[in-house]
């Protein structure tokens, strides 16, 4: 099964049945694909959510979210400090890092910078590739 780091706006992408990349969603929900969160990404998901949709689904959608098996939650033990530009995207890095997942899924360009380091590893993938790669496995 994979196991991703989802940013929080390709969360949001994947949300509405109609949206191109809602197949990720779906595979989560069917506990055929792992998202793999800290403690600051799932507060980050809720804060963002409830600022996007109603109180009463945002609460739906954050049950659904964290009562799934296969949501992996980790504690990263290590900051790598890896995104300069905008250092809170870095809890997406160390959970992926910490959390073993296969890629982030991300559009935001300040990931760019993984693409340079070595060590740790770290692949993103935009939302359009993962859910290509998604949909060819089908």
């Amino acid at each position: 099964m994979r196991r991703i780091c989802l940013d929080t706006n390709c969360l949001l992408m994947s949300l509405p049945s109609k949206s191109p990349y809602h197949q990720i969603w779906t595979e989560f929900l069917n506990g055929d694909l792992e998202i793999c969160v800290s403690p600051e990404i799932l507060l980050e998901y809720e804060e963002i959510v409830s600022q996007k949709i109603s109180s009463r689904m945002a609460t739906i959608l954050m049950e659904a979210l964290t009562n799934r098996p296969n949501l992996v939650r980790t504690t990263p033990t290590w900051r790598f400090n890896l995104i300069t530009q905008d250092p809170d995207d870095n809890k997406f890095v160390d959970c992926a890092i910490c959390g073993m997942a296969e890629y982030i899924v991300s559009n935001d360009r300040h990931f760019d910078i993984l693409k340079s380091i070595d060590f740790p590893l770290v692949t993103v993938r935009s939302i359009q590739d993962f859910s290509k790669e998604l949909a060819d496995e089908m």
